[in-house]
């Protein structure tokens, strides 16, 4: 109960990320690379000084480092030029599809998961397809498509790193300390002009110091008791829970597709994370 109650909290958290961005990008508060910069200079900051609190210090230099850090800007780099040209519903089917299939992938190199994960991801994805599918005629942005994609390999493999990391607080500090000036280089260079508010800049700071900072660190405590596959199911749960935050939160509309989405991947979920007990 204590491993489900801290991964549903990660869930959350991670959908609040898709809130807060919603809200400062969607609004005009910030354009995506300046909310990318400004999140992953706060949960560099907000970690450090946790670390240093605790009198220890940031894993700087060791190997799998350069790991986490590389794919920790692949998926901020990525995930915030996509959405310059990707519907935001697409672009999150893109992005948790390549996310299950990278783990899934991974995975089955070392021990191939039981039928019934792969039966619970199956259903879990599509029924976040039911709910994400683009309707009527969608033009999709290629470039955006890769950009995406390849958030979606760094995410998985950022996920996938953290499964050998000892300390999940300064590990998570070490890789947003990394990932920050290449986050900000790549988005420099590819990215349009940095433009904000204050209200952007409040978003952003929230998003990098609470919901991604802690979160992330969260999620390298939990992801180690979770086997690859059903880590990767379970985030499936992600956009489910944000477009819910979003109706209760900002008012959007719930329609039959989101409820029925819901159940599937909610059940799918199920079926992948918990064994039926023997009689």
């Amino acid at each position: 109960m204590r491993l489900f109650l801290l991964t549903a909290l990660t869930m959350s958290a991670f959908a609040a990320n898709s809130i807060l961005n919603r809200l400062a990008v969607g609004a005009g508060f910030s354009d995506p690379g300046s909310f990318a910069v400004i999140r992953v200079l706060s949960g560099a900051v907000t970690l450090a000084v946790l670390v240093l609190i605790q009198r220890k210090s940031l894993p700087l230099f060791v190997p799998r480092r350069w790991i986490g850090a590389g794919t920790l800007s692949l998926y901020m780099v990525g995930f915030s030029m996509a959405y310059l040209t990707l519907d935001a519903g697409l672009g999150a089917l893109i992005l948790f599809g390549v996310v299950q299939m990278t783990m899934f992938g991974v995975s089955a190199l070392s021990a191939l998961p039981p039928a019934r994960q792969w039966l619970g991801a199956l259903v879990a994805f599509g029924g976040l397809a039911v709910v994400l599918w683009p309707t009527g005629t969608v033009q999709v942005d290629l470039t955006g498509a890769l950009l995406m994609g390849l958030a979606g390999l760094g995410w998985g493999f950022y996920t996938l790193a953290g499964r050998s990391e000892p300390d999940a607080l300064a590990g998570t500090g070490a890789n947003f300390v990394l990932a920050l000036p290449i986050t900000a280089g790549a988005i420099w260079i590819i990215g349009p002009d940095f433009v904000t508010t204050p209200e952007g800049v409040g978003l952003a700071i929230l998003s990098g110091a609470v919901t991604s900072g802690m979160g992330y660190a969260l999620w390298y405590r939990v992801v180690p008791q979770l086997a690859s596959s059903v880590a990767a199911t379970v985030q499936l749960s992600v956009p489910i829970i944000a477009l819910f935050a979003g109706v209760l939160m900002l008012g959007e509309a719930a329609g039959t597709r989101l409820l029925v989405g819901a159940i599937l991947v909610v059940g799918g979920i199920a079926l992948a994370v918990f064994k039926p007990r023997a009689i």
